[in-house]
């Protein structure tokens, strides 16, 4: 296998409990690709978000995350693959009794850091990435939907993922902000890390050139963007 390579489904067959959601699923991808993972709801999009971040097992078929080993791996695995990994939700899950600095200590901490002094560091890194460099001591709830979300992108990155797994990470967003976000994400992509963004809203791509995997009809399609584009509009 490459070394450039982050994700390898072969022949995958995922499932939610007993229920077969996507068949016979390929996916390949390298470092620093920007994929949208479009389909309607419940086509299977959070489903294999979910299995690549070791929520649901991969029962059939052989995939690689991260070098990890998805069929073989253990359930006490699972948190090492996740600190390889960034994961940004729709609905934000931050710490709403607790400062921004303190939503990413909390990480950090759960994490393996230690040291303060290093700790406070990354903090201050990843806040300055995502444009919040100021608004550390503020709570969640003193902040804008789209400042929230960039405080979710900052906690993705503290582990220095080489993969960000974004579910409808636009998807409670005005289309201002959620164009700034997007933004912040293909930057983020350009440093060389693998990101999957999942959105139903398939007007989201056509700003964007980019490699386009749809779930339908309970299979994964890979598509170019030109061709998705032109078959939307």
């Amino acid at each position: 296998m490459a070394l450039d390579t982050i994700i390898n489904l072969e022949n995958v067959q995922i499932y939610q409990k007993d229920m077969l959601v996507l068949s016979h699923v390929n996916l390949h991808v390298t470092k620093g690709e920007f994929i949208y993972l479009i389909g309607r709801t419940g086509s299977g999009k959070s489903s294999l978000l979910k299995t690549l971040y070791g929520e649901l097992e991969l029962k059939e078929g052989n995939g690689t995350v991260c070098d990890f080993d998805l069929k073989s791996m253990k359930r006490k695995d699972v948190p090492y693959l996740r600190r390889k990994l960034g994961i940004v939700f729709q609905d934000f899950e931050l710490l709403m009794d607790r400062s921004v600095n303190d939503n990413l200590d909390f990480v950090m901490k759960a994490t393996g850091w230690k040291e303060r002094s290093e700790i406070v560091k990354r903090r201050e890194e990843v806040l300055e990435k995502v444009g919040l460099g100021t608004k550390g001591y503020k709570m969640p709830h003193e902040l804008s939907g789209g400042e929230q979300q960039r405080v979710v992108i900052a906690r993705a990155l503290l582990n220095d993922p080489e993969l960000i797994l974004a579910d409808e990470p636009t998807g409670n967003l005005d289309p201002v902000t959620t164009e700034e976000i997007l933004n912040l994400l293909a930057k983020i992509s350009q440093s060389g890390r693998a990101i999957i963004m999942a959105t139903h809203d398939y007007s989201l791509m056509k700003n964007y050139s980019t490699r386009i995997i749809q779930c339908e009809n309970n299979r994964l399609i890979d598509s170019k963007a030109t061709e998705m584009v032109s078959s939307d509009s």
